[in-house]
């Protein structure tokens, strides 16, 4: 049923497309991008651009994941693209996004279930910890190492970077309003300090394998006493 999406009738006429590797628009390779597409079409075409950049991302990591190999995997003209997304990088970040905030629900959900219940930092610093170690398992943030994860950054329109990080916060202030916060702490720097963590678990082979867990639970532990 999704051939439909592909048999429109299409523009002949060349169209400017964007190098990778000169970051420059040049007329080639595109003899065809539709005029149009309908929104059902738009929704597909990005699902499958997100789908596929996610396995690019998994096996060839942010440096190697190139726009020409997600295009011929999704089979849409390199033009294409260019009308979803601006870059490369903005892509892989749609895509590293979508799944960092499938894992906040999941956390939220579980900071709410014991609110509910006989709260302690422990508690919370064991469903944080769980958090942290959920993020490890899965395979496109397991990948990204402390490299990939600031080349990455650097590629991004900082107006980006600086949404991502308040969309943070916000997510940590709401799951703060579960709990029995300390009134004179500042979410932003509690904020920062959970950032540090995760920039603390990119670098797991340095700390050590055997007292890395233990590690990571005593930076959670601290975190959480100073606002609890």
């Amino acid at each position: 049923m999704y051939l439909l999406y592909f048999v429109r009738k299409l523009d002949k006429k060349p169209l400017n497309c964007y190098n990778d590797h000169t970051n420059k628009f040049s007329q080639k390779e595109v003899e065809a991008v539709p005029k149009s597409y309908s929104e059902q079409e738009k929704e597909y075409i990005r699902k499958r651009l997100k789908e596929e950049a996610a396995k690019c991302l998994a096996k060839y990591g942010v440096r190697r994941t190139t726009v020409d190999e997600i295009v011929k995997r999704v089979n849409i003209p390199k033009g294409t693209f260019y009308l979803f997304y601006k870059s490369k990088e903005l892509l892989l970040f749609d895509v590293i996004q979508e799944q960092q905030e499938n894992v906040n629900r999941e956390l939220y959900q579980s900071i709410s279930e014991i609110a509910d219940t006989e709260f302690s930092a422990e508690k919370l610093t064991d469903v944080i910890f769980g958090f942290y170690k959920m993020t490890e398992k899965m395979l496109i943030l397991k990948m990204l190492d402390v490299n990939e994860v600031e080349l990455l950054a650097r590629k991004l329109p900082r107006e980006i970077v600086e949404e991502h990080f308040q969309d943070d916060t916000d997510t940590i202030e709401k799951m703060f309003a579960l709990l029995p916060v300390k009134k004179e702490v500042d979410i932003k720097v509690v904020s920062a300090a959970f950032h540090a963590v995760y920039f603390a678990t990119l670098h797991k082979a340095e700390i050590g394998e055997e007292e890395y867990d233990e590690a990571l639970r005593i930076l959670i532990y601290g975190i959480v006493t100073q606002f609890i």
